[in-house]
């Protein structure tokens, strides 16, 4: 079945995260269409949206309907251009500023960049702070820093210890190092000694083996270390370890990164620092 092509615009007078974010996500509950994404960030003078509006008439015209048009333009004549577009426009601060004001009885501030600018400095820096952590300690560097973690994943090679521990820097300010279990601590069935005085911060990630013999296999292929056999044995082995020590964990088969780290979050009972 072909899918319905058509083309969505993002449009916004500072990085273009909130738009993004939020048409992406109603977007999802879509099936059926292939969407042409076009962002465009710092969109902030009139020339700019007359740029930008002839683009959208241009995609009305190859799509053969009217683009989507997802806005969190705060400059009324900057929007006035595009809402003369040939588009369907669905305004954030539109549909929500208004009913705002008349609950809280203050009028917005109308200032572009706040949500993601440096207003909140002490949880900026808390993020920076911890972006560094876990860059300083990804894949059991410098295990004598432990003790300042947030929390500290282990898991086989492979697992998504690295990049969940970077979403969790990144997004949410915690200090994330991550350690990796080898096939030398498979014959103690125990826990690494570096991690003992450390184990109420540890958390596990696991997998079925048929994913980590695929990821394995886009590295290594064809070798011992990426066979089924060995995803499966070394997976049976970690998840044994993990009950054996207490260490709660989590199967990430068919769970993205901002899934897997929401649920860590969550279960360990950590404070995200967004906002401050």
């Amino acid at each position: 079945m072909n899918k319905q092509q058509r083309t969505v615009f993002y449009l916004s007078d500072r990085t273009g995260i909130t738009a993004e974010t939020l048409g992406h996500s109603l977007l999802t509950q879509f099936d059926g269409i292939a969407w042409e994404v076009v962002s465009v960030p710092f969109l902030d003078d009139i020339e700019k949206a007359r740029t930008v509006s002839i683009r959208i008439n241009e995609a009305a015209e190859q799509d053969d309907c009217r683009p989507l048009v997802f806005s969190t333009l705060l400059n009324p004549e900057v929007l006035e251009v595009i809402k003369q577009s040939n588009c369907r426009i669905f305004d954030f601060f539109e549909t929500f500023i208004r009913s705002i004001e008349e609950e809280l009885h203050l009028p917005f501030a109308r200032m572009a960049g706040r949500s993601h600018g440096l207003q909140h400095h002490l949880s900026y820096f808390k993020r920076i702070a911890a972006i560094n952590y876990v860059l300083a300690h990804d894949d059991g560097i410098s295990p004598k820093h432990y003790a300042e973690a947030d929390i500290i994943l282990i898991g086989i090679s492979r697992t998504g210890k690295t990049p969940t521990c970077l979403y969790l820097g990144l997004q949410y300010g915690i200090a994330a190092a991550n350690y990796p279990l080898t096939p030398d601590d498979m014959h103690r069935h125990a826990l690494p000694q570096v991690l003992e005085n450390v184990k109420s911060k540890l958390f596990g990630l696991t997998l079925s083996a048929a994913q980590l013999h695929s990821i394995r296999s886009e590295r290594r292929p064809n070798s011992q270390y990426a066979s089924l056999e060995q995803c499966e044995k070394e997976i049976q082995w970690q998840e044994s370890l993990f009950r054996k020590c207490s260490v709660p964990y989590l199967d990430t088969t068919r769970i993205s990164i901002e899934e897997i780290s929401a649920i860590i979050l969550t279960r360990c009972g950590l404070r995200r620092q967004l906002y401050g």
